[in-house]
C-alpha cells in the first residue's frame, strides 16, 4: 500500500500546476454564512465538490460532517481530483480506504475557521500561520496580495479557490489542489 501511496503522491505533485491560473483567480477570499446547513449538507449542495463528497462517503467519514463537533474542511474541487488521473480514481476503491482516510484527515482542521479569521491571524502574526490537521500534519496558511494559499508541511500547496461556506458545524474552504504528503 505504501508503494501505491508514494505513486499517488508522485503523480499528484507532478500535476500540481495543472490548473490554469485564469480559472482560479479570485478576489479576496470570503466566507458565506449558511448556519442552516451542516457541513455534509453544504458539501452536497456544492456542485464543484462532488468528488470530495464521494470520497468522504467512501471513507465512511460522512457522519463526522453531520455531527455536533466543528471542523474546517480544506475542500479540493473536482478539477483537483481529476488532475490526479487514474491514481485519484483508484482512491475511491475499497482497498484504498485507509489511504483515502489519511488524505482526508489531512484536509480537516479542528474548529470553525473562516477565511476572514485565517486572514486576521496572518495579519496579527505579520506572516504565515501554521495549524495542525486531524491527521497530525502541519499546514501553513499564507497570503500574497489577494491570494490565500495553504501548504502541507513538506508537501503540496493549494490556493483558496472560491467562496468558503460557514455551516452550523464548521467551514468548507474550496481549494484547487489535493494536498498530498511529500514523496518518501
Amino acid at each position: 500500500m505504501r508503494t501505491g501511496f508514494a505513486a499517488l503522491a508522485l503523480a499528484a505533485l507532478s500535476l500540481v500546476g495543472g490548473c490554469s491560473e485564469a480559472e482560479d483567480k479570485t478576489s479576496a477570499p470570503v466566507t458565506q454564512n449558511d448556519a442552516t446547513l451542516t457541513l455534509a449538507a453544504a458539501l452536497g449542495a456544492n456542485k464543484a465538490l462532488g468528488t470530495l463528497q464521494s470520497a468522504i462517503e467512501q471513507s465512511e467519514l460522512s457522519g463526522v460532517l453531520d455531527g455536533r463537533a466543528s471542523y474546517t474542511v480544506l475542500a479540493p474541487k473536482d478539477r483537483a481530483f481529476a488532475a490526479l488521473g487514474e491514481d485519484g480514481a483508484a482512491l475511491l476503491e475499497d482497498e484504498q480506504r485507509p489511504v483515502l482516510i489519511a488524505i482526508l484527515r489531512d484536509h480537516m482542521l479542528p474548529g470553525h475557521l473562516t477565511l476572514e479569521a485565517i486572514g486576521a491571524a496572518i495579519d496579527r502574526r505579520g506572516g504565515p500561520v501554521t495549524m495542525t490537521t486531524l491527521g497530525q500534519t502541519e499546514v501553513q496558511f499564507a497570503r500574497s496580495g489577494e491570494t490565500l494559499t495553504v501548504t502541507m508541511d513538506g508537501g503540496a500547496s493549494a490556493r483558496v479557490s472560491g467562496t468558503a461556506i460557514a455551516a452550523n458545524n464548521g467551514v468548507l474552504i474550496p481549494i484547487d489542489t489535493v494536498l498530498l504528503p511529500p514523496r518518501g
